[in-house]
């Protein structure tokens, strides 16, 4: 879970609601692109945070979720359409039942690329929300890692890391899934980002395994079959 990392490897950190589903859902993604998961403390003003401490609310931090992939196998575009799908954004401070500031939904972007692609897609989630018919406003943070001058993200208790997959695991999972799709990246995307990033998940991937309310905990713990999804996706 710690680096350093294979070359060519790129990182994304998240928040979207408790961590353990959170994890799960990013670590079952098919491809083999995902090299390592991890859950942590992010965006908070007080180093080496404890799970304790972030529960009080004073630190700062969310529950938060760090991602190291390989960018040959599986893009970021990917990875943001399920933190994006998989959760409630319009919920400020909480996901369903879990209310505070460590259950808030945030990005965090470590270049300028990564910056424009989430602005980007939250604008696209969005409308995307309001042709649905929801009408509330997307409460993401987006900010750069850079932001925090001790780390962007802390390393969660051991017994928090991959823990739905753990024996005896407490299947819990508070993310709100609203079932509205982030639309195809080529649909929302900028020129300049087409020529840094590409989808390549197809839509039969997401109308099959799309996050639904409860799919995560309900769902096995590997990584769903790749075979099906093999081919590149073609721009729509």
């Amino acid at each position: 879970m710690k680096g350093p990392w294979p070359e060519g490897m790129s990182k994304f950190v998240f928040a979207n609601g408790c961590f353990w589903g959170s994890e799960k859902g990013i670590w079952r993604l098919p491809g083999g692109g995902i090299f390592s998961t991890a859950v942590g403390y992010a965006a908070g003003f007080t180093p080496n945070p404890t799970y304790e401490e972030v529960v009080t609310g004073r630190t700062g931090h969310a529950e938060a979720v760090q991602v190291i992939f390989d960018p040959a196998k599986i893009d970021l575009v990917d990875i943001l359409r399920w933190f994006w799908e998989a959760h409630d954004p319009t919920q400020h401070m909480g996901q369903g039942n879990d209310i505070g500031t460590q259950y808030r939904s945030g990005l965090y972007y470590f270049d300028d690329d990564q910056r424009q692609l989430f602005l980007a897609s939250k604008a696209a989630y969005q409308d995307a929300l309001r042709a649905a018919g929801i009408q509330r406003e997307v409460s993401t943070e987006i900010r750069a890692a850079s932001d925090f001058p001790n780390g962007v993200f802390y390393y969660a208790e051991d017994y928090h890391q991959q823990y739905l997959a753990k024996p005896g695991s407490r299947p819990y999972c508070s993310a709100q899934p609203q079932e509205v799709p982030l639309p195809p990246f080529s649909k929302w995307a900028t020129p300049s980002l087409r020529t840094k990033f590409q989808q390549r998940l197809p839509d039969t991937f997401w109308q099959t395994h799309g996050p639904a309310p409860h799919s995560v905990i309900r769902s096995p713990d590997s990584p769903i079959d790749w075979t099906q999804f093999s081919s590149r996706t073609e721009e729509l």
